[in-house]
């Protein structure tokens, strides 16, 4: 079995930051693609950043320039550091990754998400 559990979200003023961390544990072989998402109330979920097993990034023109994602493959985790946060950023954030374990080639697993609020 694999899980994926996200950290870090809370509550934080306008032009704030917080990291969410996102760790997978389990019987996993290899990682390809981590990734983060959100969703926002009464919105379909959207792509925050993507981040391959070389480090190749992408990111949505919405955090370009405020969000930084980073993997540590070591740690099989992945990391959203948000800075300049807006109301906007408002929603709850999962995470994806893609992972190949002995008994699974490739198969997407996603987290059960992390609140961030952005209020004054």
């Amino acid at each position: 079995q694999v899980q994926v559990v996200e950290s870090g979200g809370g509550s934080v003023q306008p032009g704030g930051s917080l990291r969410l961390s996102c760790a997978a544990s389990g019987n996993i072989i290899s990682i390809y693609d981590m990734g983060w998402y959100r969703q926002a109330p009464g919105k379909q979920r959207e792509l925050v950043a993507t981040i391959t097993f070389g480090e190749s990034t992408n990111y949505a023109d919405f955090v370009k320039g405020r969000f930084t994602i980073s993997r540590d493959n070591a740690k099989n985790t992945v990391y959203l550091q948000m800075n300049s946060l807006k109301p906007e950023d408002t929603a709850v954030y999962y995470c994806n990754m893609v992972i190949t374990t002995p008994y699974y080639y490739d198969m997407d697993y996603w987290g059960k998400g992390t609140l961030v609020t952005v209020s004054s």
